[in-house]
């Protein structure tokens, strides 16, 4: 049996309840056709997956795990991919249809796949991940905590997004440094903001790059002083809820409109 791997960051789970209570979060979601794990590994979560979902999808980047999991019969109706799944096309491989996504991500890839997530979120209706406890907390946190920041207002914008318990370090071989978190993910109706998205996300990262001091010094110079003398801009970022930046961000649009010299962001 194939050691874990840093260069992968593995950390294979050896709970079987945990493994089955993860499956069983997607049973929130209803009819779930197409169902992609991420780093299945050696197949612990994925035996628990596949009496639902016998033909679900699995990409794996290590050619060793896909090897194990090829070997064996539970899996011969899945299709099982040596790939990246950053480097993956989603919408060329699920053909646009609803893809639900679920896994025990990689600590040093977790966020970039939430965001992989967001940026495909039009097919992409839900998602049950673990993640590095200290990452779930802050893309799970609602607004005025300090571990509320930018991939808390980026994910929240568009998915509900759920805490569901805490996993020990004494649950993984081998076991990592710090305690887990799983997160469940459900897609909001509304899939775009009422605003210009490049622009929110901009607004939102610049301000969490002074988060210490009040948004009224990071807008100064895309906002007039009247504007900003509101005792609202007297808030941090880590005040403001999704709505706050959204509407922040019309206001500069439309401020935008009137002063083309604005300078951007």
């Amino acid at each position: 049996m194939p050691f874990a791997k840093k260069s992968y960051g593995q950390h294979f789970l050896t709970n079987e309840s945990i493994a089955e209570k993860i499956a069983n979060a997607l049973s929130h979601f209803h009819a779930v056709e197409n169902l992609l794990e991420v780093g299945p590994g050696r197949g612990m979560l994925s035996k628990y997956l596949v009496r639902q979902y016998p033909t679900m999808t699995m990409v794996d980047a290590d050619q060793d795990m896909i090897n194990i999991l090829k070997q064996d019969a539970l899996y011969k109706n899945c299709q099982l991919i040596l790939n990246d799944f950053l480097r993956m096309d989603l919408i060329e491989h699920f053909f646009n249809k609803p893809l639900y996504i679920i896994g025990n991500f990689p600590y040093n890839i977790s966020s970039q796949i939430v965001f992989k997530m967001i940026d495909n979120r039009e097919f992409v209706p839900g998602m049950v991940g673990m993640f590095q406890k200290e990452m779930a907390a802050r893309i799970a946190h609602a607004p005025g905590s300090k571990e509320y920041g930018v991939i808390s207002v980026l994910t929240q914008a568009y998915y509900d997004v759920e805490y569901l318990f805490t996993v020990n370090e004494g649950n993984f071989n081998p076991p990592p440094k710090v305690k887990s978190g799983v997160l469940r993910f459900t897609r909001k109706e509304k899939l775009h903001l009422d605003c210009n998205e490049v622009l929110f996300k901009s607004i939102v990262k610049n301000c969490f790059l002074q988060k210490r001091k009040m948004i009224r010094n990071t807008l100064k110079a895309l906002l007039p002083i009247e504007i900003l003398q509101d005792p609202f801009y007297d808030l941090r970022p880590e005040q403001l809820s999704v709505q706050n930046y959204v509407d922040i961000t019309r206001r500069v649009a439309d401020h935008r409109m009137s002063d083309p010299e604005l300078p951007s962001l």
